[in-house]
C-alpha cells in the first residue's frame, strides 16, 4: 500500500514532491535554507529530516549547495541515500541517531576550529617562508 501511494504521488518537481510527501517542518526548513543562501549565510544541516529539506531546497536552487554543511551521516535508514543525492560529504560519520541536533552539537566546534585556523594562518610571505 505504501509503495503504491508513493508511486502515485512521486514527482520530479521539488515543490510538488514537498506538497505531496513532505510536512510543514520540511517546508519550513527548506525555506530557511533557501533564505540562508540568499543572504550568503552558511547553514549546518543535521540529520535525516533536515537533509530531506536540504534536498528540496537544493533541487529548487542548485547554487544553494555551496552554503550547506552536513554535520553527520546518521544511522537512520535512508540518510546516506539523501546525502548521496546531494553529493554531500558529512563532517562526521559516527553512526549517531540521538536527535535533538546532537550531530550539529558535535560538528559546530569542528567548524569553529577550522574557521579560526584559516583566519589565523599566516601566508608564506608573512611567515617568511621561501617558495624556492
Amino acid at each position: 500500500m505504501i509503495e503504491r501511494a508513493l508511486a502515485h504521488h512521486r514527482s520530479d518537481q521539488p515543490l510538488t514532491a514537498l506538497q505531496r510527501l513532505g510536512g510543514f517542518e520540511i517546508a519550513a526548513l527548506a525555506g530557511a535554507y533557501l533564505r540562508c543562501g540568499q543572504l550568503g549565510l552558511p547553514a549546518l544541516v543535521d540529520g535525516f529530516i533536515t537533509t530531506a529539506a536540504a534536498l528540496v531546497a537544493v533541487r529548487l536552487r542548485p547554487e544553494l549547495a555551496a552554503w550547506l554543511f552536513y554535520a553527520h551521516c546518521s544511522a537512520e535508514p535512508g540518510h546516506r541515500r539523501l546525502l548521496d543525492a546531494l553529493e554531500a560529504k558529512p563532517l562526521l560519520e559516527l553512526g549517531m541517531r540521538l536527535g535533538e541536533g546532537s550531530g550539529a552539537a558535535v560538528a559546530v566546534p569542528i567548524l569553529r576550529a577550522a574557521a579560526a585556523l584559516h583566519a589565523g594562518m599566516a601566508t608564506f610571505a608573512e611567515a617568511g617562508v621561501s617558495q624556492a
